[in-house]
């Protein structure tokens, strides 16, 4: 048995295929992964500042732990390319992601890896 472990501040609402019914709930776990964020103004265009982002190390993530498969963002997971196989974000590409009439995000219908 696989146990999830969110690493996000949201709970995470897996959808079946159709988009309709709710499969799984996955509460937050109270414990955020991040990863760190350098910002550098570089230019100003129109009166508006413009800088470059650097991203650093992630924090926050555990060591990996047989069984336990941890959820974290999208950017957490580009930072960890290739590094770690126990991890996976919610997939939020078109064809995954379930939106309310107002276009806010109500969960999705897979997870994703790089």
């Amino acid at each position: 048995m696989v146990k999830f472990v969110n690493l996000t501040p949201h709970e995470i609402v897996i959808f079946d295929n159709e988009g309709k019914n709710i499969i799984k709930r996955i509460p937050p776990s109270g414990q955020v992964a991040r990863v760190s964020v350098k910002r550098t103004k570089v230019a100003e265009i129109g009166g508006v500042p413009v800088f470059r982002t650097e991203y650093g190390e992630v924090e926050g993530l555990p060591e990996p732990k047989e069984g336990t498969v941890y959820i974290v963002s999208i950017l957490v997971l580009q930072a960890l390319r290739g590094r770690r196989k126990d991890v996976i974000a919610p997939d939020t590409s078109p064809q995954s992601v379930i939106r309310d009439d107002q276009g806010r995000i109500k969960g999705v219908r897979a997870f994703t890896v790089l």
